[in-house]
């Protein structure tokens, strides 16, 4: 997830974008005989393992030629290349407002007919349909790796003190009473960058209001005030439960504090392991599903499609751009990819999992996963500081001020998307 790296807008893009057709795209060249098929991808922390992928297609692979590319500010890139219309054949992305703008543009191809999406966990083919602005006809994106976020805890220290993981919400306010009485904070949260507001508030949110709560509110069924009334409660709660004033440490600091002990647990995503893991190599760290509510079984693991790969519509290496995907999806391949990223497999098989990840296996397992909230807001609304400024007010009504804004910002940003889906539900 890095939300901050993730979220930047694509308006201006858009609007050149729709001044041209799709010529075709990919190289219709060859390499050393071979058809050459390009793939972009955005996660430049991946690059080891995708230069692996690419490796061994390339030797066990004699009529195609596969060419990886991983900018840094591959977005920006990606655009770029769009305007010149210099399309790749593929495109790995994150399953976030950034595709679902590229979706309404139509940029990729319906590829309902490739085989391999029968092996796709349901929840994350779902979580591709709630990222469609207006309902597609078909599937245009391959979900790939998912990411996790609900609480980190110091396995250890549990173990220790013979702490028992929560399964609901007042379970875990007893704990944090708990932890909090032998002088360790219960949380560390590092709120002076806004976007960390966003983990325990999208972990939150999947628990208690709906996963097309984004989807209703643009349809004028519903409201944010309505949705997020008791997301905004709770959060409110936690911090009587961290370290004093969070608003002036980092991320940076949240988990080096966490990874010095000075905490029990850690609201965030499986994506700060690594960085909490090089501050104490040998820190046993587990996770559990943010238990939101009262009864277990209403609760939701947060996890988002971190990782999926689109092919650009008018491609003309479909055949081999479909062997190239039908490589990526073998159970040896996304193993590559999960042991050098600690990622959860979108696709149903043996894999093996992070040690970190192991108390959300179940959820895995079950398929109980929905998706970040934060994925459907508009960048230029920043709900991330918006939170902030929240849980920083003090005032009595300050739930209420906070929700009213958030209703009022949401339609300032997406009046125009707003507008079309209400058309499109009336038929227009």
């Amino acid at each position: 997830m890095k939300r901050k790296h993730m979220a930047q807008s694509l308006c201006l893009a858009i609007t050149v974008l729709s001044a041209f057709l799709l010529q075709g795209c990919g190289r219709t060249g060859k390499s050393n005989g071979a058809t050459e098929v390009t793939m972009l991808q955005y996660k430049p922390e991946a690059v080891a393992a995708f230069e692996e992928m690419e490796t061994r297609f390339n030797e066990t692979h004699d009529t195609i030629h596969l060419n990886i590319e991983s900018p840094n500010e591959a977005m920006t890139v990606l655009k770029t290349k769009f305007i010149r219309e210099d399309y790749p054949d593929i495109v790995g992305i994150g399953g976030d407002i950034n595709y679902s703008n590229f979706l309404d543009a139509g940029m990729f191809m319906d590829i309902s007919d490739f085989e391999g999406i029968v092996n796709i966990k349901q929840s994350y083919m779902d979580i591709e349909k709630e990222l469609e602005f207006i309902p597609q006809n078909g599937i245009y994106a391959l979900p790939y790796v998912a990411n996790c976020a609900g609480i980190l805890y110091n396995r250890d220290m549990f173990e220790e003190n013979g702490w028992k993981i929560p399964q609901t919400w007042s379970e875990l306010l007893n704990l944090c009473e708990e932890i909090k009485s032998t002088g360790i904070h219960p949380f560390y949260f590092g709120f002076k960058d806004t976007w960390t507001c966003l983990a325990p508030w999208n972990a939150l949110a999947v628990g208690l209001a709906p996963p097309d709560t984004c989807s209703k509110v643009n349809e004028g069924i519903t409201t944010f005030t309505k949705e997020y009334a008791e997301v905004a409660d709770k959060i409110k709660i936690l911090t009587d439960y961290c370290e004093p004033n969070p608003y002036a440490y980092s991320y940076n600091d949240a988990c080096t504090a966490f990874a010095r002990e000075e905490s029990a647990m850690y609201p965030i995503g499986s994506y700060a392991v690594p960085q909490i893991m090089s501050v104490n190599p040998d820190m046993d760290i587990n996770s559990f599903p943010f238990p939101a509510n009262e009864n277990e079984a209403d609760n939701v693991l947060n996890s988002g499609v971190d990782l999926q790969f689109c092919v650009m519509k008018e491609t003309e290496n479909k055949e081999a751009v479909y062997e190239v995907l039908r490589f990526m999806y073998k159970d040896e391949t996304i193993q590559i990819y999960l042991d050098d990223q600690n990622a959860v497999p979108c696709k149903e098989g043996d894999f093996t999992l992070p040690p970190m990840l192991d108390g959300m296996k179940d959820y895995i397992d079950a398929d109980r996963m929905s998706d970040y909230h934060d994925h459907y807001y508009p960048s230029e609304m920043s709900v991330d500081a918006m939170i902030q400024t929240y849980l920083m007010d003090d005032s009595p009504n300050a739930a209420d001020k906070f929700l009213s804004k958030f209703d009022k910002e949401w339609k300032r940003y997406n009046r125009d998307l707003i507008e079309k889906v209400q058309k499109y539900k009336k038929g227009e």
